[in-house]
């Protein structure tokens, strides 16, 4: 497996949508509130913001649990860890 899958992998896609979509609830409800509406690059930045704290907690969770030996590779269920 090339380096970029296994940090692609590591990211856990699977994971993004708990950080996107309270982006989109609240941008949603931002744009009522706002007489003149969406602020595009507000929204974008808080998107993006919420993607990197996710992927990051996901990286530093592998991390720690390497270290402590958490997630043994022979007994571990589920998608591969970095």
């Amino acid at each position: 497996m090339t380096p970029w899958k296994v940090w692609v992998q590591g990211a856990r896609p699977r994971t993004l949508p708990a950080a996107v979509v309270p982006v989109l609830v609240g941008t949603a409800c931002a744009v009522g509130e706002r007489p003149g509406g969406l602020v595009w690059w507000r929204a974008a930045l808080a998107l993006l913001v919420a993607l990197a704290l996710q992927v990051g907690t996901n990286y530093a969770n592998d991390y720690s649990d390497g270290k402590r030996g958490t997630d043994d590779p022979g007994t571990r269920v589920g998608p591969p860890r970095l």
